[in-house]
């Protein structure tokens, strides 16, 4: 004899629904595996929450397909929806799993009409908020227009394959390497957004590992490595006489601070006073100025503290250490540039004074590539490396420092190679 059902009438269902369970919820048979679940109102003023459920036992495991709430599901069609489950699963079928499929096949078919422009303005759209720079979502924009959409835009998103990404990328690939990356790893995450919502599916055909990597050449190989003009650095202590001696103001501190603790523009102009710690001699630059985006600490030789110590008498300590000429502002990112022009230095960048550094230490002590590459707050080495690298070898770099002021303060004509000692 088979299971009783349609125990329950649609008066039972109505009244059951509008009844408040005793416990957090209740669940009423209709048979044949079909049940009505109520639960607790979702707030105060509203009625209890109802669902339909089929229940069904799965390779000797216990499983509910939800059927939709009531009352948008009537009884009526509750018990239809139950008995089209209960023939997939005389037929051999599981339930859940067909209505998912059916699902996928619906969401492949969607993707016929959904191009790949429109995937990538929904990526975008739902990616803006976890995006740090407000700037990015334009730079997405901007590159996918110029050199994606043209080609491969109004295309179905499923069907974007490898001779279509590289028809993107052959023209540019070559001729702007930097920005053929970029559009490269924008189009392999706007596919992945694709194939994680079910517009399509297989690998990626913008991945680069294991499939672009073998076809297109390597960007090493093709890009052109544009340097930034350096100060040979046998030239450095004549140029820093020249600076103490002939020049005076703003600009001219803000240069000698930036040579003396191989720092960038923006983390020169940038610099507040609580980044300073006069008692340790440290100058902790934060995160959001990094190009490595972590805190960096810099230890201050005595020339740097000098100069930091005149801005804090002149600045009463408060805002920037490098103010500009309007309140509250900082220098411009060109007035050192501009320095170095007023200097007939045209040939060289603040950016180089870097590289000048880096040469220094290379040439002429005996301290490792690491402490240079940490004291200009590079990341080094890959990912494992990094990972075994804890500390920022701060006491090396404090003795790099001072000998770097030492030298940048020496004679010309005074070099000497630079020991480095023990640390203790």
């Amino acid at each position: 004899m088979g299971r009783p059902l349609e125990k329950l009438s649609a008066l039972d269902v109505e009244r059951k629904s509008k009844k408040l369970p005793k416990g957090r919820k209740a669940t009423y048979a209709d048979g044949g595996g079909l049940y009505l679940r109520v639960g607790r109102p979702r707030n105060e003023d509203s009625l209890p929450d109802c669902s339909w459920l089929y229940r069904y036992m799965r390779d000797n495991v216990s499983r509910e397909m939800g059927l939709g709430p009531y009352p948008d599901v009537s009884l009526q069609r509750a018990r239809e929806k139950a008995q089209d489950a209960r023939r997939l699963k005389l037929d051999g079928k599981d339930p859940l799993e067909a209505r998912n499929e059916a699902r996928a096949a619906a969401r492949l078919e969607a993707a016929k009409a959904m191009s790949f422009k429109e995937a990538a303005e929904q990526y975008i759209e739902a990616q803006k908020a976890g995006w740090k720079n407000g700037k990015h979502a334009a730079q997405w924009t901007s590159t996918l227009k110029t050199y994606v959409y043209p080609i491969i835009g109004n295309l179905p998103i499923g069907g974007i394959d490898t001779p279509l990404v590289s028809k993107v990328l052959l023209p540019i690939w070559s001729k702007k390497a930097e920005t053929a990356s970029r559009v490269r790893q924008r189009i392999e995450s706007v596919l992945n957004w694709a194939t994680a919502h079910g517009y399509r599916q297989g690998a990626n055909p913008a991945r680069w590992r294991g499939h672009l990597k073998e076809t297109l050449p390597k960007r090493s190989k093709v890009r052109r490595v544009k340097h930034h003009p350096a100060l040979p650095y046998a030239e450095l202590p004549a140029f820093m006489s020249k600076l103490n001696t002939e020049r005076e103001g703003m600009a001219p501190e803000a240069l000698r601070f930036t040579i003396l603790t191989a720092a960038r523009t923006g983390e020169t102009i940038g610099a507040q006073w609580p980044e300073i710690d006069f008692a340790k001699e440290i100058w902790i630059v934060p995160a959001g100025r990094i190009k490595a985006e972590r805190d960096h600490r810099v230890p201050l030789s005595k020339p740097a503290l000098a100069i930091l110590k005149s801005r804090h008498e002149a600045t009463g300590g408060q805002g920037f250490i490098f103010p500009g000429p309007k309140p509250k502002r900082h220098l411009s990112n060109m007035a050192m540039l501009t320095l170095l022009g007023r200097m007939r230095r045209d040939d060289i960048t603040v950016h180089g004074f870097r590289s000048t550094f880096r040469d220094w230490v290379e040439e002429e002590t005996s301290f490792a590539g690491s402490v240079a590459e940490a004291a200009l707050a590079h990341v080094v080495g890959d990912e494992t490396e990094a990972a075994y690298r804890r500390g920022d070898l701060f006491l090396k770099r404090t003795k790099l420092m001072h000998a770097w002021a030492s030298y940048c303060e020496s004679k010309p004509g005074e070099s000497k190679v630079i020991q480095m000692r023990k640390v203790k």
